[in-house]
């Protein structure tokens, strides 16, 4: 592992002249080289289990851009399938799975450690990124934070709300309880996997954390974060970890030290200038540009880039987008955000 990774720098603190930059979804729809990918592998499981096709859409977007970061291309129901749950996609509507609401379902997952039968493959693909990515690339490793791939496990897809997790857990809170352990201990295990493939850094994404009120929020997201950063911090002591508890708003503050991650990851609910005097303050942060400026460009775009930037610019940061950049999005604009953060 290099020292000179700009993004392991800034994830050791270090305030640097220009951010590291890499992108949430770098590989995905908006790229034509993905979609003729997407289309070999036949569908979007099968290209997240196949080494070679999942390598290369992660190499992709390095060989496009030259970010400073590729992330490992899998998903976060990828625990949930690895588990027992049935997993499939709809065209157009996107995950479903086998419902978890009962003690019984609980019970009938498969025991954590059989979790790497399924997902050994995702290790191959890590293994072929670091042999294969240029010298300069961090390799990020990553997994669903339990709160969020709950929510998908009780209520079977994607809601806008979370609604059947938050009445599981007020309904049945020990079989939501049993649930959100299953899934801690299994994150913990896959993660150490991909750590021990290549892994340089690892994420939390916590996409659904905004919808936990008052003291769930610290109990069912910064906790089992805090508890998967611990385990792997005592098994990967040198292995930094970002959390991202998206729709935090005032609650990123306090953030880095009620998980223990080395970088909090923000998004553009909170502005800039607000991360940097609430959050940064306590670490490195990562965001937050927001993704719509991939769509629409031109000067708002070099703008709120240069705004991101100078914000930060008194302390560690990544630069990144405030959420995952969509499939709309144009190619062109990515590139000129990349040479706004590198040449000002």
């Amino acid at each position: 592992m290099s020292k000179d990774k700009t993004i392991l720098r800034a994830l050791a603190g270090e305030t640097l002249p220009t951010p590291p930059i890499w992108m949430m979804r770098q590989a995905g729809r908006y790229l034509p080289e993905y979609k003729a990918t997407r289309a070999e592998a036949g569908d979007f499981l099968s290209l997240c289990y196949n080494p070679e096709l999942a390598a290369e859409v992660t190499f992709q977007p390095i060989r496009r851009y030259g970010f400073d970061a590729a992330i490992l291309f899998a998903d976060i129901l990828l625990i949930p399938q690895a588990l027992g749950a049935d997993l499939w996609f709809v065209t157009g509507e996107g995950p479903r799975l086998s419902t978890i609401t009962t003690q019984a379902e609980v019970d009938a997952l498969k025991p954590v450690e059989a979790v790497h039968d399924t997902l050994s493959p995702i290790y191959e693909t890590v293994k072929i990124l670091s042999n294969g990515l240029p010298a300069e690339t961090t390799l990020i490793g990553f997994a669903g934070a339990p709160w969020t791939v709950a929510t998908y496990m009780i209520a079977g897809q994607g809601t806008p709300d979370q609604g059947p997790a938050h009445a599981l857990k007020g309904e049945n809170r020990p079989v939501f309880d049993a649930l959100m352990a299953r899934i801690t201990d299994a994150t913990v295990l896959y993660l150490s996997e991909q750590i021990k493939a290549g892994a340089e850094v690892v994420k939390l994404f916590d996409s659904w954390a905004g919808s936990l009120q008052g003291a769930d929020f610290e109990q069912y997201s910064l906790k089992p974060m805090q508890q998967i950063t611990a385990a792997l911090k005592a098994l990967h002591p040198d292995v930094p970890v970002i959390a991202f508890p998206r729709g935090a708003g005032e609650r990123y503050v306090g953030a880095h030290a009620a998980i223990g991650s080395d970088c909090v990851a923000v998004d553009d609910g909170v502005t800039a200038e607000w991360a940097a005097a609430n959050v940064q303050t306590a670490g490195c942060v990562q965001g937050n540009l927001k993704s719509s400026h991939m769509v629409t460009g031109g000067d708002a775009l070099v703008s709120e880039t240069r705004r991101t930037v100078d914000a930060f610019s008194k302390g560690p940061h990544i630069f990144n987008l405030g959420h995952g950049i969509t499939p709309d999005a144009d190619p062109e604009n990515v590139q000129l955000m990349i040479d706004t953060v590198r040449g000002g």
